[in-house]
């Protein structure tokens, strides 16, 4: 270890005042201080050159806050005639003041960057990271001012003569380069291209409350201001409450689909305590189905507080400040109970400002519902609201924002308990870096997914062709025609959709019948696994399900002896529900009917039991195995003319038409023991319908990614020139403050140059592509 006198050791930290020392007492080195040894930091002057006019900090007590904790300094301001303010010395030396006023406390600009690095990845709080340190409150106001101020420099507010007060809401958002931006990455004459062309401009929109992201009722707006005012993703607060207080009368119309919690409960969600009990947003929607990377980018003025519950007042407002001013004809909206929000959207919208008001009689707007959650929907639903069944939306699902709040929800811990403006402004932050992010990734997202859809497209369109080839010509012309109608006129509900599945309901008489024919077939060919001369299985099972039904019609009594009778048949059959436990009150007994009891070792005991249970399995795989081995038998024994359309038969061709745990609709590919002749004549001819939509819907996906991939090199173009002109136009104060700024859009001109060569790279190759400083 190097001793130094204490004259070497300043005058080798002259530079480097934040170095931690020890000091030699004679018997063990103690820990000891710059400051205690003399050392003074000069601002205003360049380092070794004293100033004529020092000025002390305040008290003589100035504290930098550094990666390596908290360091007391002896500061001297500069008095010279010619001084800047006390704020510009500590930021020209790269520290950062607490206070503008008399500043006693700063941070040094690599930690509140580390910081904020450090909170996008980890999402810790500035509590936790500050804990060893001191000085909560005053790193805190450190944290929020850094947060805004690197937000408006990477938005080139310094670079536009109006400055920051110029600056427009939703300006300072990172948009997605994929989307289609007018003026940035659109082609000439868009706005009035074919109809072939036309959706291939549209925007994708979905829609989605968290509430995960609640704000306790602490502070205030007057208290704790946002900075920002809604110029980056939350929308103008000020605005936004008052708008909702002329509305807070207003009752939420119940849902007509199925009972969803989002629309029915809206009044009663649990805000005690709470000045926010989640947040809504809107985002891009374009995400296609099980591909890792999509835009899911957070939209300008997209996001926002909601006070009680997921009421449509909020999100309408949260729609129409995201939409204000677009130029776009079509949208393509998504939102898990679009089915019932829409209704009465255009109505709702003539109380809103006329800033806010949509042209919807110019566009052509359409409301779907997200693959994931249109299952819970009524049947009708199902099929008006799908993308799977819409034309020109390529294979999008519509579930993007589900997706994005495993990398938001961890924040919301700490965020909870902050100021309604630091709280904004702080997911404002995190939901940019999120955005950059996914900027950075497009390159090799997108030929991902072009690599994806262009496999997926050829599978499927070889598999309509084989499917169309057993179509009937009646069948295919008059299915071609209703397709065509339905398509000409999305909006006439009186034009049936030709995808919608046409089964017929399954009754419980009809189910009767079937099982008595089935019980017949093996009656003539000698087989009776009746075990009680008047009650068969099929009766058994049919009078269970009729006392399943009378539980809450009948009397006690009644019911508790009609059960006593059934069940001594019953354990001739299932020896298992013996065992089962009773219940004193009649309505409560579980009968336990055999699609109850899970697997056949579950509810068969006994040798005998066990026994029939095989020997009814051993049946069915019997008649399954013998269709197999007959059409097998044809190929051993070389019988002709079955080459050509019919295949060999292997274990994996023996599936369902419909296969209910198969993979998703649009990746599902059918046996070919499907496409052979006759396939038309029965219950499933609809489905060339499924296939057909399957096939364009990834047609479509390929020119969507087309058209994505040549905007995104589009868009890095567009600012790179932006920033270019930037810099060309710098206005300042003094030749030192141009060159900064020179210097800044030349970074960031170059920042879009090598995003546009990476993009341009991923055509042929995935590269790891570094996350280039946006700062």
């Amino acid at each position: 270890m190097q001793l130094y006198c204490s004259t070497c050791l300043l005058a080798n930290h002259a530079q480097s005042p934040t170095h931690r020392i020890q000091q030699w007492n004679g018997v063990f080195f103690e820990s000891s201080s710059l400051k205690m040894l003399g050392l003074r930091v000069q601002l205003g002057h360049p380092i070794g050159q004293p100033c004529i006019l020092p000025q002390p900090a305040f008290n003589n007590n100035f504290v930098l806050i550094d990666t390596n904790g908290l360091h007391k300094l002896g500061l001297d301001f500069c008095g010279c005639e010619t001084s800047e303010t006390h704020v510009k010395q500590l930021l020209r030396h790269g520290w950062f003041p607490s206070t503008p006023t008399d500043p006693r406390t700063a941070a040094t600009f690599r930690l509140l960057h580390y910081y904020q690095i450090l909170s996008f990845e980890s999402k810790a709080s500035a509590y936790k990271f500050y804990h060893s340190l001191d000085r909560y409150d005053g790193f805190m106001r450190m944290v929020h001012m850094w947060r805004h101020l690197t937000m408006l420099k990477c938005f080139g507010r310094g670079h536009d003569p109006s400055g920051v007060n110029g600056t427009s809401q939703g300006e300072c958002v990172v948009l997605c380069p994929a989307c289609p931006q007018p003026g940035k990455n659109l082609p000439e004459g868009w706005q009035t291209a074919s109809k072939a062309k036309r959706w291939l401009y549209a925007v994708f929109l979905a829609i989605n409350a968290n509430f995960r992201l609640k704000r306790q009722n602490v502070s205030s707006d007057h208290t704790d201001p946002s900075l920002s005012r809604g110029w980056s993703y939350f929308i103008k607060e000020k605005e936004y409450k008052a708008f909702l207080a002329k509305h807070l009368t207003e009752t939420q119309e119940k849902s007509t689909c199925s009972s969803h919690n989002t629309v029915n409960t809206a009044d009663t969600k649990q805000s005690q305590g709470l000045a926010a009990t989640g947040v809504g947003t809107v985002d891009c929607a374009r995400s296609p189905t099980r591909v890792l990377h999509r835009h899911n980018f957070k939209r300008p003025n997209g996001v926002g507080d909601l006070q009680k519950g997921e009421k449509y007042i909020n999100m309408d407002y949260l729609f129409f400040s995201t939409l204000r001013g677009t130029q776009l004809k079509m949208l393509n909206v998504s939102y898990d109970i679009a089915c019932q929000w829409h209704k009465k959207l255009w109505a709702c919208m003539k109380s809103f400002p006329q800033s806010h008001c949509l042209d919807h009689l110019t566009k052509y707007i359409r409301f779907f519902i997200p693959k994931f959650h249109l299952p819970a929907h009524v049947s009708k639903c199902q099929t008006i609201f799908s993308f799977n069944f819409t034309c020109f939306v390529g294979w999008t699902d519509g579930e993007a924002p589900e997706r994005g709040w495993s990398n938001i929800n961890p924040v919301a811990s700490s965020t909870k308990t902050m100021g309604p403006g630091c709280r904004r402004d702080t997911l404002d932050d995190h939901f940019g870096d999120w955005n950059w992010k996914k900027t950075v990734g497009l390159g090799a997202s997108l030929l991902y997914k072009m690599k994806d859809a262009l496999a997926e497209k050829a599978a499927h369109a070889l598999t309509f062709e084989e499917f169309d080839t057993v179509i009937t010509p009646e069948h295919r012309s008059a299915w071609l025609e209703e397709m065509q109608a339905w398509e000409d006129n999305p909006n006439d509900t009186s034009i049936s959709n030709p995808l919608e599945a046409k089964a017929m309901a399954i009754t419980q008489a009809g189910v009767r019948l079937k099982l008595a024919e089935l019980e017949a077939e093996d009656l003539q060919r000698g087989i009776d696994s009746s075990l009680h001369p008047q009650i068969s299985p099929s009766v058994l099972i049919a009078s269970g399900i009729d006392l399943e039904q009378e539980h809450l019609m009948q009397m006690r009594n009644s019911l508790h002896r009609r059960i006593d009778m059934w069940r001594r048949t019953q354990v001739l059959y299932l020896l298992a529900a013996a065992a089962r436990e009773g219940h004193e009150n009649a309505e409560c007994i579980h009968l336990w009917l055999p699609s109850e009891l899970k697997t056949k070792p579950e509810w068969v005991r006994g040798q005998g039991a066990n026994t029939r249970a095989q020997n009814a399995l051993a049946r069915i795989h019997r008649r399954r195995t013998a269709c197999v081995k007959r059409y097998c038998l044809a190929t051993i024994m070389k019988k002709t003319g079955w080459q050509g359309r019919l295949q060999e038969l292997a274990d994996t061709h023996v599936k369902p038409l419909v296969d209910p745990y198969a993979t998703g609709e649009g990746r599902r590919h059918v046996s070919w023991i499907w496409m052979m002749d006759g396939v038309d004549h029965g219950n499933e001819g609809d489905d060339d319908g499924k296939h057909s939509s399957w096939a364009l819907r990834w047609s479509e996906e390929v020119e969507l990614l087309t058209e994505e991939m040549r905007r995104v090199l589009e868009f890095f173009t567009w600012q790179q020139a932006r920033w270019e002109e930037h810099g060309k136009a710098c206005v300042g104060e003094c030749a030192a403050d141009i060159e900064g700024l020179r210097a800044y859009a030349a970074r960031q001109a170059n920042i879009r140059r090598r995003l546009a060569d990476h993009f341009q790279l991923a055509e042929h190759s995935l590269p790891d592509l570094m996350i280039p400083d946006i700062l």
